[in-house]
């Protein structure tokens, strides 16, 4: 971990300068046309595209990756990718802003229970290629219905240009994922009018210069300033007078050090509801995040497809993500449970030989260790960390529940339930009440299950699921990637509830009073859904930790954002068939 950014008064005159040109600029950059917007996200494009091989291999050779390694395409996909797509959702939004003309390519229906739901993805030709069979619904909160979405979406832009009035918003960016901090500053700068000053995590303050290369079009025009610090820089810019608004990727612990301030002070002011910190603050959190597996008629390549599916929601980046599954909710005395477990742990000890690369996970596997009972070690591998599963009915179960471990570790509940549909009731049921947090879970559930169940009677199932994104047969961190989707905790958190985090980003179709995210992708991969007649083009999405070629694919899929063409398909779907 780089600590050469010690707080100095070096430091402190640099990060005063750095806010006060933002605060010379805020207003000129909220009445910024959005022609203007267009065209810096363009530029922003051309950036990016020469910095981004830098950017990945870079990341890549930090979290100690082989430069050959398939993992490496982990870096594309969650760097460069996900920030040239979000340049392009929020171009084609903008483009089409005059009267929300951009409302009109989506279709809104009314759910079982009432909400509205808007289908955002697939919405273009190349979707339906690239994420074919994949779908993602918008789930409005009460009272957004079809007949009102546009005063529901794009608010920021409901106020003339020459009448808004900008603000300064502090970014405290993650440590983990690469393109959260640029997409979170994205969010204050094209959805809220703001200008940012990004403050990098310590642990990647190594991508500092690509992002400044990349994002030079708006630091040019004084809308942000990307900085290095650590917690004491982090204190002081939380405090700082020009600071009018902030959000926070991370723990639990740092938001509610902001708000409320730390030790006896910060209990006493949180149990008298006075925060130390009154300022407009949202946040992205984390979670004990559950993966519910519904029984049903699962074949063998069916239960070798899921296990892999389960170590990508387990291990990707490590399993250094807030969005990976930490509870794995199993039926008790299904008769494919084990077989499932043996395939996830073959899985792991065959695909994710990874270190754990991310400051402090040793002591909190121990500790996890520490709670659990007789917990199992599922090897990955010569000189890398096994992956610790833990029964959440022995030990500290309490502990287990409610603790986000940031590291290769998996709780593992087993549920009763006399059919599949009481099951998982019961799951989500004990998932809401049980776990911590409220960013994403994920049901793997078979066809034919549901379609016993019924469709609508499954989607009146999966309201009661209180997360902010909801993936069936897909992981919910696929929400990430996918620009069109809000991104953070379910709906109604609040300061002194923080759960996941208050408010989302990402959002490219700047839809407001949103409540979570369902996404639904194919049971199997290609070409066993042709026999079924569900289709999807990948035979293995290229998030997976097993897919031989995601470094292949990261690459293209990032020059095909960056200029989208039919002559630039066939490669990746060569690739694709090949991983």
């Amino acid at each position: 971990m780089t600590h050469h950014n010690r707080f100095t008064p070096g430091l402190q005159a640099g990060y005063d300068a750095d806010l006060a040109a933002l605060e010379a600029a805020k207003h000129t950059w909220a009445r910024t046309p959005v022609a203007e917007r267009i065209a810096l996200l363009n530029a922003v494009k051309d950036a990016l595209m020469p910095v981004a091989e830098g950017w990945a291999t870079t990341a890549a050779r930090k979290k100690r990756l082989p430069p050959d390694s398939p993992l490496v395409g982990e870096e594309w996909t969650s760097g460069p990718y996900a920030l040239m797509g979000m340049c392009n959702g929020l171009m084609q939004t903008l483009a089409q802003i005059e009267n929300k003309d951009f409302l009109k390519h989506l279709s809104p229906r009314e759910l079982p229970n009432g909400q509205t739901a808007v289908r955002v993805v697939p919405h273009s030709i190349w979707d339906r290629l690239l994420l074919s069979g994949v779908k993602a619904d918008i789930w409005m909160q009460r009272g957004v219905t079809p007949a009102n979405l546009k005063r529901h979406a794009a608010r920021a832009y409901d106020i003339a240009p020459d009448k808004r009035v900008g603000k300064v918003a502090l970014v405290l960016g993650a440590g983990n994922i690469a393109a959260i901090s640029p997409l979170d500053a994205f969010q204050k700068l094209f959805l809220e009018n703001q200008v940012v000053l990004l403050k990098m995590n310590p642990v990647n303050d190594y991508l500092t210069d690509y992002l400044r290369a990349a994002l030079k079009p708006l630091i040019d025009r004084d809308a942000l300033r990307i900085v290095k610090g650590d917690g004491a820089a982090g204190a002081y810019l939380t405090d700082h007078p020009l600071v009018e608004e902030i959000h926070i990727t991370g723990a639990r612990a740092t938001h509610d050090a902001i708000v409320w301030g730390t030790g006896d002070e910060g209990a006493r002011n949180k149990a008298a509801g006075t925060p130390r910190n009154t300022r407009h603050i949202t946040s992205e959190l984390g979670a004990v995040c559950p993966t519910i597996v519904v029984p049903g008629p699962w074949s063998a390549a069916d239960i070798r497809f899921q296990a892999e599916h389960i170590v990508t929601q387990k291990l990707h980046n490590s399993g250094f993500n807030c969005i990976a599954v930490q509870s794995l909710i199993l039926p008790r005395g299904w008769d494919k449970g084990d077989r499932l477990m043996t395939e996830v742990a073959r899985v792991m000890e065959t695909h994710a030989r990874r270190e754990a690369y991310y400051p402090g996970a040793e002591a909190r596997m121990a500790e996890f260790a520490e709670h659990a009972e007789g917990e199992q070690r599922f090897s990955r591998g010569p000189q890398v960390p096994p992956c610790f599963v833990a029964d959440m009915e022995r030990g500290d179960t309490e502990w287990l529940k409610q603790q986000e471990v940031f590291a290769p570790a998996l709780g593992v509940k087993h549920l009763d339930g006399a059919d599949a549909e009481t099951y998982l009731r019961a799951a989500i049921a004990w998932a809401n009440d049980n776990l911590y947090g409220t960013l994403g879970g994920n049901i793997l559930i078979h066809p034919a299950t549901i379609r016993k169940i019924g469709r609508k009677r499954f989607e009146e199932i999966i309201a009661d699921f209180r997360y902010g994104t909801i993936a069936i047969n897909a992981w919910s961190g696929l929400g990430f990637l996918l620009a069109p989707v809000p991104w953070g905790g379910f709906a109604g958190a609040t300061l002194d509830n923080v759960d996941s985090g208050i408010g989302t980003v990402h959002n490219c179709f700047m839809l407001e009073n949103t409540e979570r995210t369902v996404i639904e992708a194919p049971w199997s991969p290609f070409p066993g859904n042709l026999l079924s007649g569900r289709f999807t083009l990948l035979p293995r999405p290229p998030w997976f930790v097993t897919n031989r070629r995601q470094h292949k694919i990261g690459r293209l899929l990032t020059h095909f954002q960056y200029k989208p063409g039919w002559l630039k398909l066939p490669r990746i779907f060569v690739n694709a068939l090949l991983g």
